[in-house]
């Protein structure tokens, strides 16, 4: 542009004044800086969530990593049948709270409870296709859903 220098605060302030002439405009007001307070920012966990609801949160994240590490350990035969079914339900029950957990801490705002979900996840996730993967012909043995 050729001309000379621009004063922006007048255009800027025509704009505003076409803006409000408009329905839509009258409605929206013009944004306010969001006030800081001082001495700097509060993490946002610390300044959304209550006690109760960052003790919750933890609580379900590690409700899932017990859960996690609990069905590694089964007790019960589930090479087949309704043993494999249950514990194939167990594992999905895991992969749930995993969401569950993830959703909640995203929510508030809670890194690293988030972080921890989502390890629940790809854990609940890694059992399910070590045991399924066998079963639909994608492993060395092949193993069976039913029981001879």
């Amino acid at each position: 542009m050729t001309g000379g220098p621009r004063d922006w605060d007048k255009e800027l302030a025509e704009i505003d004044r076409l803006l409000a002439k408009t329905p839509q405009g009258a409605a929206a007001a013009p944004a306010k800086p969001a006030v800081q307070p001082k001495g700097g920012t509060v993490p946002a966990a610390r300044a959304g969530a209550s006690k109760r609801e960052i003790w919750g949160t933890w609580g379900r994240v590690l409700l899932g990593a017990l859960l996690a590490v609990g069905v590694t350990q089964w007790p019960y035969p589930h090479r087949c049948g309704v043993g494999l079914l249950l514990y194939l339900g167990v594992v999905g029950v895991v992969v749930l709270v995993g969401f569950w957990s993830a959703v909640v801490s995203w929510r508030r705002r809670i890194g690293l409870a988030h972080i921890m979900s989502l390890a629940v996840i790809v854990a609940g996730l890694g059992i399910a296709t070590a045991t399924i993967l066998p079963r639909i012909g994608y492993a060395r043995e092949a193993l069976t859903w039913s029981c001879p």
